[in-house]
């Protein structure tokens, strides 16, 4: 990433960062459809999170299909951007959009462990909902670089791939990210419950808890409500 286009994005960061109180305020509410797919409502908008086809490491899971303002993909790999599966506007290219009342910011981080050179690269997204900054890395295996630092900022959430292979991070590389982003509210993605589907790399989400070891964990099921303002400590949400 080029030192301007970084400088562009940190500018668009801070834009949105002070332009948070003009979101309807007031919390949202996440639910889990599996894999990475989260339903995220609330101030007066609704976003859905990289729709799978049932295939691969979504195997046997209820595709999400739902109605949502945006769709949010990290690529358009069948397990993490499949178009068709839920209706809304399908953003899956990095850039700068702006849908309904809705900013949102994307940008490539590589794929895999060999600088994209494999998988290429997946797309990272930030906006602002419901009064919270959220930040989407589910779908990347590449290190966290400074730039990446100012553009994500410290978010609010932090939706993260947690079940390792060769497209996402594994527990351990998972907890650092966390560590240097050092959000308020983690939701780990990406990782299997129970027995990995065949042909399916990932494993489960305990290996990210070890490596988060001392952290607060909630297991509130398929959904949780979330406060627009969360307490100054990083608290780990596993959906579901």
């Amino acid at each position: 990433m080029s030192v301007l286009r970084s400088a562009a994005f940190a500018a668009t960061g801070l834009a949105l960062s002070l332009q948070a109180a003009a979101d309807a305020g007031g919390g949202v509410s996440i639910s889990s459809y599996g894999q990475r797919a989260l339903f995220i409502q609330g101030g007066g908008q609704s976003v859905l999170l990289n729709p799978y086809k049932a295939v691969g490491c979504a195997a046997g899971l209820p595709e999400p299909r739902v109605k949502a303002g945006v769709v949010l993909a990290s690529s358009e790999l069948a397990d993490e951007g499949a178009r068709g599966i839920a209706t809304g506007r399908f953003l899956v290219a990095p850039g700068s959009y702006k849908v309904g009342g809705l900013n949102l910011e994307g940008f490539a981080s590589p794929h895999d462990r060999m600088e994209g050179r494999r998988f290429g690269n997946a797309t990272i997204w930030r906006w602002q909902q419901g009064g919270l900054d959220f930040a989407h890395v589910g779908a990347t295996a590449g290190p966290i670089s400074g730039a990446d630092r100012v553009l994500l900022g410290r978010p609010d959430v932090l939706i993260i791939g947690v079940g390792g292979g060769s497209k996402i991070y594994d527990g351990k590389e998972a907890a650092a990210v966390v560590k240097q982003l050092n959000p308020k509210r983690v939701i780990p993605v990406q990782y299997v419950n129970g027995d990995a589907p065949a042909n399916c790399d990932q494993e489960g989400v305990q290996p990210f808890l070890e490596a988060m070891g001392g952290s607060t964990v909630v297991n509130p099921g398929r959904s949780i409500d979330l406060p627009a303002n969360l307490p100054d400590t990083t608290v780990i949400t596993v959906l579901r």
